[in-house]
């Protein structure tokens, strides 16, 4: 099921065929520097791609396949997931994430990614507000969220790690809440 889609990116349910590439993607250190900082095993990727890739995303929040389409590779993994407060997921509110193999890095494909799951979720999801968070650090990733227009929200810091949370509100909802 395609979900999505923009000039260069095709945004899919995951399948087995996804298996591999995701397994590399979570055991590259590049990537796994600002996610998390510890390389996933293959065990352990393989766990976390059949318990929470493969599953149906509800109301289309989710994580998704993402498929460069010049050349057809999947390369990593985007979308708008529910945002779980203390009480729960939290109605009307999304996290974004992107996640995308280091050879496809420096090629706007983030911010494209990223500007169109904020689209999707404002638009196709009538969320209220998406927020998404970033280690202090990581630079690229700040970029592109700032591009977005997104506004820095909280500092966090979380077993000597900090995190920026940024939040952007869908212009559609405001003075309606």
């Amino acid at each position: 099921m395609i979900i999505l889609e923009t000039e260069r990116l095709l945004f899919r349910a995951h399948t087995l065929e996804d298996l591999a590439p995701f397994c590399a993607l979570e055991a590259d250190p590049a990537v796994r520097r600002f996610v998390g900082r510890r390389r996933r095993t293959r065990e352990e990727a393989e766990r976390r791609f059949r318990d929470r890739f493969l599953r149906p995303a509800p109301d289309r929040l989710g994580l998704w396949a993402t498929v460069f389409k010049p050349d057809g590779c999947y390369i990593g993994y985007c979308g708008v997931y529910p945002l779980v407060g203390e009480a729960g997921p939290i109605p009307g509110e999304g996290s974004l994430a992107f996640t995308l193999a280091p050879a496809y890095w420096g090629r706007g494909l983030a911010t494209e990614a990223a500007r169109a799951f904020v689209d999707f979720g404002f638009r196709e999801l009538h969320l209220r507000r998406i927020v998404a968070g970033v280690e202090v650090g990581n630079g690229a990733s700040v970029r592109v969220i700032e591009k977005l227009g997104f506004a820095l929200w909280r500092l966090e810091r979380i077993n000597r790690r900090s995190f920026y949370h940024f939040e952007i509100r869908n212009p559609q909802s405001m003075g309606t809440e």
